[in-house]
């Protein structure tokens, strides 16, 4: 557990988080969440319904970046996007991208 809270809230990228310990213990379960949802499920699909909402993006992942951005910003949700691209891979953070398009400054 603490390699993973240092690879997040340390250096490694130019993206700066400030964070109580509480937070950093829920970014961390909230990153997970994503990462398991990303590999069991995908961020995207082909159609709406089900865990995915009308623009085919999932909607837990939608609530994990809302979150993101409510507690720390862009920084935090980067910091977070790039873990997900480390354990999940290139393809799957490009879905996250998209899914998280239009949270806060979000762009895909």
């Amino acid at each position: 557990m603490f390699d993973f809270i240092f690879d997040l809230f340390s250096g490694g990228n130019k993206y700066k988080v400030n964070l109580n310990p509480d937070q950093k213990k829920e970014v961390e379960i909230l990153t997970r969440d994503l990462i398991e949802i990303g590999i069991k499920e995908d961020f995207l699909s082909e159609r709406p319904g089900g865990a995915f909402d009308g623009h085919c993006h999932h909607r837990r992942a939608r609530e994990i970046g809302e979150k993101l951005n409510a507690m720390d910003g862009m920084d935090l949700m980067w910091k977070v996007f790039y873990r997900v691209k480390r354990k999940a891979g290139k393809q799957l953070s490009e879905h996250l991208e998209y899914a998280w398009s239009g949270i806060g400054q979000w762009m895909a």
